[in-house]
């Protein structure tokens, strides 16, 4: 299911191909190697079991400021937060403090896309203590919680998100949580989540 990467062949036929005068640069994580290409357990396929999760980011089409959001496959409950930058080091920060507040057996595995954000999963998936997985290139089905939950998502977000407070982050991804879903039998993610029902006041 997962990508074995290029042949040597396929590689050096790409090298070959036309670029109007630019030369190939060489990106830092591409695939060839650089990810872990285990495929991941049966466990976070099947959607029975809270604790895997799919990551991703939102990209404001003003600044460089993104979104950094986990999904739980099993209950579609989504932690959220800004990141100042699409780059490595800003998105590993934002993902381990968003697992730090849940406990272990909520965090089982995370299956990311094989973006240069994430090219430090060995250092948020040691600290956040989970296991790091890679969907194959071009192959967004197999992250289709995120995908399904951006779409949720872009409703509340502004064009630029460099000055939305984290206060408005938060405040619509617990209405996301706790809005009932017809593939949770009318459950919202919270309850499925943390198995018990948020009292409003």
């Amino acid at each position: 299911m997962f990508n074995k990467g290029f042949t040597k062949d396929s590689r050096g036929a790409r090298r070959k191909l036309g670029r109007k005068g630019k030369p190939l640069r060489k990106q830092l994580f591409n695939g060839h190697g650089k990810f872990n290409d285990a495929p991941r357990p049966f466990e976070a396929e099947n959607r029975n079991t809270l604790g895997h999760w799919e990551a991703d980011t939102v990209i404001g089409t003003k600044g460089k400021v993104c979104l950094v959001t986990l999904v739980d496959r099993r209950s579609r409950f989504l932690l959220a937060a800004k990141a100042s930058k699409k780059d490595a080091l800003s998105v590993s920060n934002a993902i381990v403090n968003l697992f730090s507040g849940l406990a272990s057996d909520k965090r089982k595995t995370i299956t990311l896309d094989r973006g240069s954000e994430f090219a430090l999963y060995k250092s948020f998936g040691s600290v956040s203590n989970i296991n790091c997985y890679f969907s194959d290139p071009h192959s967004h089905w197999q992250r289709g919680t995120n995908e399904n939950t951006h779409e949720l998502i872009r409703e509340y977000l502004p064009k630029d998100m460099t000055l939305i407070p984290e206060t408005y982050i938060q405040s619509f991804t617990h209405k996301l949580n706790t809005r009932p879903r017809k593939y949770l039998d009318w459950k919202t993610p919270y309850k499925v989540f943390y198995d018990k029902v948020l009292h409003l006041i």
